[in-house]
Parts: C-alpha cells; sequence; structure tokens
C-alpha cells in the first residue's frame, strides 16, 4: 500500500512537471523557431536559428533523458554531425535539412498539445482532489457570495457546506481514478514523446549498430576472460601444483636418507595445496559464483552486500528466477557498480532495490556520496554498459554534483 502510494505520488509530482515543461518550455521554442525563420530573409536569422535550432535540441535531449529516466524506453539521438568549418548559411542548411530538426519542430507541436494534456490530466486527477477537500474544511466561504451558482468545482456549484461536503465527495473519487491511473497516464505521455522523437528508419539503424556494437563487445569481453582464466590459472594455481609436485618428488628421495626435512617438505606441500585450492575456489567464483547458481539472484547480492565495507541495505523483489546467462550479466554488472561506489562515491550508505517489473529485471543503486559519476570517463561503468547492452540492457546514471548518485540496470527477461 505505502510503495503504491509512493508510486502514484512521484508519477503525478512527475506528470505537473512534465506539464508546466511541455507548454512552456515546447511553446517558447517554437515561437522562436518561427520568428528566427522570418528574420532569415533580412540576414539576422542567419545567425539566430542554428543558436534556437540548438536549444530546440538540448530541449529534446532533456527529454529523452527523463523518458529514460523515468521509466520509459531509450530514444535514439539521430542528428547528423555538421560539417568541419561550415559557414552561416551551410550551417543553417544541414540544420534545417536534416530530418531529425524537422522531427524536433513537429514534436515541439505535440509536445505543447497532446503531450501538455496527456502530463495535465495524471496531474489532477491527484492534485485537484486537494481544492474540494479545502471547500469542504470551510474555504468555500471565500469563493463564494451564498448564491447558488457562487464557485464550481468541476461540475459542483458550491454555494454552501453541503455542497461543498459534495465537493469533497468528487474530489475522493477523483483521488481513486488517480490510485489506478495515474502512473499508467504517465507512461502514456513518455510512450508518445518516444513516438513523436524516435524516426522509424533511424530507429532501425540504430538498432543494427547496437547490436553490432555488443556483439562486438561479446566477444571482445569473452576473450578477455579467457585470457583472465588463463593467466590466473597459470599464475597461481598452476605454478603451486607444480611446486607440489616438485616437493613429494624431493620427499621421495628424503624419505630414507633426511626424514625430519621430509616432513618439512610434507607440510609445505600441504600448505602449497590448501592455497591451490584456495585460488581455485577463488577461480570459479569469479566465473559464476557457487550462491548464485544454487539460491539465485537474489541470495547473490545479499551475500555481495554483506563483503562489502560500507553499510549496504538490500530489497529484493523477485518472484522467480530468470535465466542463467542474464542472472550472471546482473550480478557482475552489480558487483561492478557497487565497487565504483565504494572505490569512488565516498559514501557512508548504499542502498540496492532488486526486482521485476514490466517484463524487465531492474536493479537500483543509490549512495548518499559525493556524486559526479558520468559514464564513459573510466569509472568502469562503460563496461557495464557494454555488458548489458548483450542483453538489450540499458545502464542510466543519475548523479548530480554532491550526490547523491542512482544508477539504474534495466534487462529485458521473464522469470521461472
Amino acid at each position: 500500500m505505502a510503495g503504491r502510494a509512493a508510486a502514484v505520488g512521484k508519477a503525478g509530482t512527475r506528470a505537473l512537471v512534465l506539464a508546466a515543461v511541455s507548454l512552456a518550455g515546447s511553446l517558447t521554442l517554437l515561437v522562436a523557431t518561427l520568428v528566427s525563420l522570418l528574420l532569415v530573409p533580412l540576414g539576422v536569422g542567419v545567425l539566430t536559428t542554428p543558436l534556437v535550432l540548438t536549444g530546440v535540441r538540448m530541449f529534446a535531449d532533456r527529454r529523452r533523458l527523463l523518458v529514460l529516466r523515468w521509466g520509459g524506453p531509450p530514444i535514439p539521438r539521430e542528428y547528423r554531425p555538421p560539417t568541419a568549418g561550415a559557414g552561416p548559411w551551410r550551417r543553417l542548411r544541414d540544420l534545417l535539412g536534416d530530418p531529425a530538426t524537422r522531427r524536433d519542430l513537429r514534436w515541439l507541436v505535440v509536445d505543447m498539445t497532446a503531450g501538455f494534456v496527456t502530463a495535465l490530466l495524471p496531474a489532477a486527477l491527484l492534485f485537484y482532489p486537494l481544492e474540494g477537500f479545502a471547500l469542504a474544511a470551510g474555504l468555500w466561504r471565500v469563493f463564494t457570495d451564498g448564491t447558488h451558482t457562487g464557485y464550481w468545482y468541476a461540475f459542483v456549484p458550491v454555494s454552501g457546506q453541503a455542497s461543498a461536503l459534495t465537493a469533497a465527495r468528487l474530489g475522493l473519487v477523483f483521488w481513486v481514478v488517480a490510485w489506478f491511473l495515474t502512473p499508467a497516464l504517465l507512461s502514456a505521455h513518455l510512450r508518445l514523446t518516444r513516438a513523436a522523437l524516435a524516426g522509424r528508419q533511424g530507429e532501425l539503424a540504430e538498432r543494427v549498430r547496437v547490436l553490432t556494437e555488443t556483439r562486438r563487445a561479446a566477444v571482445d569481453t569473452s576473450a578477455a576472460e579467457l585470457r583472465r582464466i588463463e593467466r590466473d590459472l597459470h599464475d597461481g594455481a598452476q605454478a603451486r601444483l607444480v611446486a607440489l609436485g616438485m616437493d613429494l618428488g624431493t620427499v621421495e628421495m628424503l624419505l630414507d636418507k633426511d626424514p625430519a626435512k621430509a616432513r618439512e617438505l610434507l607440510a609445505q606441500a600441504r600448505r602449497n595445496s590448501a592455497e591451490a585450492l584456495n585460488e581455485l575456489r577463488a577461480l570459479v567464483h569469479g566465473i559464476h559464483p557457487p550462491v548464485l547458481a544454487e539460491r539465485g539472484l537474489g541470495d547473490a547480492v545479499r551475500a555481495l552486500a554483506l563483503r562489502l565495507p560500507v553499510t549496504t541495505e538490500v530489497d529484493v523483489d523477485l518472484r522467480g528466477r530468470a535465466d542463467a546467462p542474464v542472472e550472471s550479466a546482473a550480478y557482475f554488472a552489480l558487483s561492478e557498480v557497487l565497487t565504483n561506489a565504494v572505490k569512488h562515491s565516498g559514501a557512508d550508505r548504499i542502498r540496492v532495490d532488486v526486482r521485476h517489473a514490466d517484463g524487465s529485471l531492474r536493479i537500483a543503486v543509490t549512495d548518499d556520496g559525493t556524486g559526479g559519476a558520468v559514464i564513459g570517463t573510466g569509472s568502469g561503468l562503460t563496461g557495464v554498459e557494454r555488458r548489458l547492452g548483450t542483453f538489450d540492457g540499458v545502464l542510466a546514471v543519475h548523479s548530480p554534483a554532491g550526490g547523491p548518485t542512482r544508477v539504474t540496470l534495466e534487462i529485458p527477461c521473464a522469470l521461472s
């Protein structure tokens, strides 16, 4: 119940923000674009239009990020690269000739109309009932003059306490509707945004590009993992087993001549065998942890959290198990994220949420550290993104300066 209330409240608040941004931002940018284009014959627009269209792209990129962060699928960015050393006229022609620019402008129209409505509706369902409750609490006296039609709440004329209570009952109905529909309506707005911003051809090209990159990354990762295993075996367990064999050979020769020395070498051989066994166990754990194979991702994550030097809370809500390759990818990706948090964030507390919803395994890692984590800066997050990409998974990072940092991993999969 509390989780549902938090989800509804979060969805309504986000929808209210989107409604304000959709109307004000899209309308302002669309008017600025039209005015700038009208000034092109005068020469002024040649300089202002690229600046305005760059602002449109920044606005669209921000919306792409919000869609991804708030639960929607990623929207590919399909802008053509600018011509090197282009002058003002060439730059203007490149921008206006880019299909993605025309799609952005069409999206501004959609965003300020249908986008505004689909964002305003869930926000209104959640917050409009507050007015009805306030009227029932006595606020009706401020807005009415005692006449039958002094003030309207939705379709209820409020002129006294009885009608104000009717408004409160109607507000309660709105809240019940909001309880069931607000998250779904916000998802509808996010899907509308994606439909308006994403191009069909570009989406297919992006899909081919991503599949090519993830296949190459999977091959490279597999080869690197095989080299690591070979190196660990050669430098660790194999070397100790060779030393063990040599010690046993020496013991065989000294057994009759120097029993004391033979016993000493046997003790050393026993230590070498124990160390070799420990190294083999560690190597096997690095390939596929036994707890992951035997008890599943939830218990493996809990065991991983217990080994961290930072206080870590784990919340798991999984009603089944994913395929073994998916569990393994999620486990090692999470391990890398947690390692980064311990090494670089300076956090005192980490929270891990693991759950399966809407056909995807979602893992959120939140820490109270200093923030500033960025994908592609050598922090290890690039490798995590590559690992998830093999399974069509996505990685989202929200890490403002000063923190907190929230890293979200999502892999499409089914549980069995």
